[in-house]
């Protein structure tokens, strides 16, 4: 596809109104897990630029895990569900703490959502969760959303999000939103060589271009993990980017319509 063309297909994004920006842990924190407080900085003023030009922004931020694995003094992510559910407790505060000082300076307020996968698969909570959401853009308050690693027993049920890839999936599904941004620290989707991949049509094909599992020692997830909540993201009719969320005015960049990182339209299987 020319670029011509694949400017037009992502003209699409200029109309979002609604928007899931999830954000990985990685994009946020040094490599010791401390935060990089630079980038949550790029970050929160990317979101409060489109805030302000009107659109609804619902924030998936990882990093709380990290941020206590620097803060207890441990060398890696721990394996002992226990051990996670301590960093998660320590490093959820730092980074709340954080962000609510960073939205404040530019006048946004925001509202902390703790959740788990319960929280979508009992229909009640999942519409409650949806009702809450709602009010809150519709308030202009952005949504701060985490995984509630605190209180969920990963070890016994296997259920994790993935660094919240699956988990900003779901929510976009849940409360209908226009595109779901994915940022992590790479251009978006590499080919064999190294390449951006402009745009995906297919995900299934776009998955034989990662290895499963490939992910840092601070996170759970990587780019196989992204491409899979891409996919329950398309499927709803969403619109998704991956893109570097280390690079100043990404996500004006990314709702302009420019070509950065990749765009993969929504119903795209």
């Amino acid at each position: 596809m020319s670029n011509e063309s694949q400017l037009r297909e992502r003209a699409v994004l200029k109309d979002a109104r609604r928007v899931v920006v999830k954000v990985g842990t990685h994009a946020l924190a040094k490599k010791t897990g401390r935060p990089d407080y630079a980038a949550l900085r790029r970050v929160v003023s990317g979101i409060c630029a489109l805030n302000a030009a009107g659109m609804e922004v619902i924030f998936v931020s990882s990093g709380a895990v990290a941020a206590g694995v620097e803060a207890l003094g441990l060398k890696a992510r721990p394996t002992d569900v226990n051990d996670v559910q301590m960093c998660a407790a320590v490093g959820q505060a730092r980074y709340i703490t954080e962000y609510e000082r960073l939205f404040a300076e530019k006048g946004v307020q925001i509202g902390q959502v703790l959740l788990t996968h319960a929280d979508f698969d009992d229909r009640r909570r999942a519409a409650n969760v949806r009702r809450v959401l709602d009010h809150l853009v519709k308030n202009g308050i952005v949504p701060v959303i985490n995984e509630n690693d605190v209180v969920a027993d990963e070890e016994i049920k296997g259920l994790t999000f993935g660094d919240n890839d699956q988990l900003s999936a779901l929510i976009a599904r849940l409360v209908c939103v226009d595109a779901l941004v994915l940022l992590t620290t790479v251009d978006g989707l590499l080919d064999d060589g190294g390449r951006r991949v402009p745009e995906i049509f297919s995900v299934k094909d776009a998955l034989k271009l990662v290895k499963a599992g490939q992910k840092g020692a601070l996170s759970k997830g990587g780019m196989d993990s992204k491409l899979k909540a891409v996919k329950t993201a398309s499927e709803a009719g969403a619109n998704v980017v991956i893109a570097n969320g280390r690079r100043s005015g990404i996500l004006q960049a990314i709702f302009s319509g420019r070509d950065v990182g990749t765009f993969v339209p929504g119903r795209a299987l």
